[in-house]
């Protein structure tokens, strides 16, 4: 009997997952060198791709089935400003002054490739080393905590 319950549980948990799987995001990097503050090394610039693409994709987990999110990102500028320190790694110094996060980004939500929502949004956060930052051990930690905001704001309080 409890292995009947565990396997129903299971299928159950397996359908809601799969069915929050279809979401999907698409997030692209308009001219990566060109953009205001991203990292220096090809290798750290693909990471920040992937951490912020990794985040667009779990936010999109949010939409209603059967919706996807693209993202292009138009220009970043990360928090802080980044020193030249050795040859292998930069350090990227937080100092609160005029270095908080911007980001420059289109969006576009789908359901069954039809746009039901676009937009342009610039987002700042001038006072990012204040609050609660949900991320605080994660790379680009404030500027996931911004685009967290402004999704939770703009894009979900319109669904």
């Amino acid at each position: 009997m409890n292995k009947l319950i565990y396997k129903g549980a299971l299928a159950v948990a397996v359908t809601i997952v799969s069915l929050n799987a279809s979401a999907e995001a698409i997030v692209t990097f308009a001219h990566p060198a060109n953009m205001a503050d991203v990292p220096r090394s090809v290798i750290d610039r693909e990471n920040m791709e992937w951490h912020f693409s990794e985040h667009f994709a779990n936010l999109s987990k949010q939409l209603p089935a059967g919706q996807n999110l693209k993202v292009e990102m138009l220009d970043i500028d990360l928090a802080g400003d980044e020193f030249p320190r050795v040859a292998i790694r930069d350090v990227r110094v937080l100092k609160g002054r005029a270095d908080w996060p911007r980001l420059h980004l289109r969006y576009t939500i789908e359901q069954d490739g039809k746009a039901v929502r676009t937009g342009e949004a610039k987002l700042s956060n001038p006072n990012y080393l204040m609050g609660i930052n949900r991320y605080p051990h994660e790379m680009y930690s404030h500027e996931k905590q911004m685009v967290e905001d402004w999704w939770r704001k703009e894009v979900m309080a319109a669904h």
